[in-house]
């Protein structure tokens, strides 16, 4: 596969206690993801933050939080991505959802699945 041009950038800020069905919210996010064949997702795990309740969730080892923020990106053309947002819309209870334009200056990919590359 191949992708480059325009497309957008989707982030989902939520807490990394969120669950979906009794699953971590971002994995099952992206298990979601990838059944409706977007291009990747990452789940990157932040060291501090707040949201709406303005609770400062932190690694701080003083004040070690047990729901760290987790922020799930997805890139892909703006069409699938779109077509994703009422998927999101069911899943995500609190937290925030953007999205973004990108330039995709390369994504690359061969052919076969990601389970059988090395």
């Amino acid at each position: 596969m191949k992708i480059e041009g325009e497309g957008s950038l989707l982030r989902i800020f939520i807490g990394e206690s969120d669950r979906w069905h009794g699953v971590p919210l971002y994995e099952a996010i992206i298990r979601k993801a990838r059944e409706a064949g977007l291009a990747g997702a990452t789940a990157w795990r932040g060291i501090e933050g707040f949201g709406r309740h303005s609770v400062i969730h932190t690694t701080n080892i003083l004040r070690l939080s047990t729901d760290l923020p987790i922020i799930v990106e997805i890139v892909d053309a703006t069409e699938k991505i779109e077509a994703f947002l009422p998927t999101l819309d069911e899943m995500v209870q609190e937290g925030m959802i953007t999205v973004e334009r990108a330039h995709i200056v390369a994504y690359r990919s061969s052919d076969g699945s990601a389970e059988n590359q090395s």
